[in-house]
């Protein structure tokens, strides 16, 4: 408990303390956001709000938990496997920001551009799993005890699947201030708490730190937030949490943690669905479900703090009912 509460102290203090120095260097490279056309009409007081600012975390989480390892004394392969994830994700966020910014338009790398980096930032991570194991991987169902080996080819398409279809749900819940940062910061305390249970602190290390480094960046993403996080930012997070559910063997318990994420997505696809098959009909007023609530007059404050609240009661239940029978 005290390595993580030091770590979490650590990427806390870090990313609160660059904060300002990421912040103004990004102005004085005119890092700043552009608001698309088709979004809401609303966000264009945002446009050139500076972007990127998923730095500020990176580099605490990365910090905290390379000395959260010293300290240890001892090298902890879970957590280094889930910062790289994690990191080349980000990787493929900044690559996007960046053309966006050097396009002065939000839009940036191709969706097929994007997807082949993230399958092969996936691709290299599964590999890691696989050089690590000792056997077949074992897949969890919340809820049971159950548990059953998958042949490599198979799990190799699964996690893959998982992985960046997560990375893309928390990407899509980066829309207004505080959003993508607040819902995973429950979603990492609850990696923390199944790290203690596990008796894998480098899951608790990372988790620990990733908690850290959340709530400091809130301190100037928070409604009205000073600077984005980007899909610097943004895609980092999503490689993180896909990262700890595979590190803690329990891909599937993202269906709870994660179902904001999920819902995010869900709402997009629906969306475009039924918007073709009625030839222009919508079935949200917007997609994804955030700038729904937007439009039915919701604040970005009580989007955030309702979607909030929801993932720390599934974190809650996750722990108490989905894991029950597994501990």
């Amino acid at each position: 408990m005290k390595q993580a509460v030091l770590v979490f102290a650590i990427a806390l203090v870090i990313t609160l303390a660059i904060g300002p120095a990421v912040i103004n260097y990004l102005r004085k490279m005119k890092f700043g956001q552009k608001i698309l056309e088709i979004g809401p009409k609303w966000h264009m007081n945002k446009q050139n709000i500076p972007t990127m600012g998923g730095f500020m975390f990176i580099i605490g989480i990365a910090a905290a938990v390379i000395i959260g390892n010293i300290v240890m004394g001892e090298i902890s392969v879970s957590s280094l496997a889930v910062l790289g994830l994690a990191v080349a994700y980000g990787a493929v966020g900044l690559v996007d920001d960046y053309a966006k910014i050097k396009k002065k338009e939000n839009a940036g790398l191709t969706p097929k551009q994007k997807l082949v980096l993230q399958i092969l930032v996936a691709g290299v991570f599964i590999l890691v799993l696989f050089l690590g194991s000792s056997g077949l991987p074992q897949l969890w169902i919340p809820f049971t005890s159950i548990s059953f080996s998958w042949p490599w080819p198979l799990y190799i398409v699964f996690a893959a699947f998982v992985i960046v279809g997560a990375d893309n749900a928390v990407n899509l819940t980066d829309g207004i201030d505080g959003l993508a940062a607040s819902v995973t910061l429950p979603v990492a305390i609850f990696f923390v708490f199944v790290g203690f249970r596990r008796g894998d602190m480098g899951v608790v290390i990372f988790s620990a730190a990733l908690a850290g480094a959340l709530l400091g960046f809130l301190r100037y993403n928070f409604n009205p937030a000073k600077v984005f996080m980007g899909d610097t930012g943004s895609l980092f997070l999503g490689g993180a949490v896909a990262g700890l559910a595979f590190a803690c063997e329990m891909p599937l318990i993202l269906l709870l943690v994660g179902l904001i994420y999920i819902i995010e997505t869900l709402s997009v696809i629906l969306q475009v669905t039924y918007f073709k098959a009625t030839h222009g009909k919508r079935l949200f007023k917007m997609a994804p479900i955030h700038h729904h609530f937007e439009m039915c007059g919701w604040g970005e404050k009580k989007i955030v703090l309702v979607f909030t609240g929801i993932t720390v009661v599934l974190c809650l239940l996750a722990y108490h009912v989905a894991l029950a029978p597994l501990f």
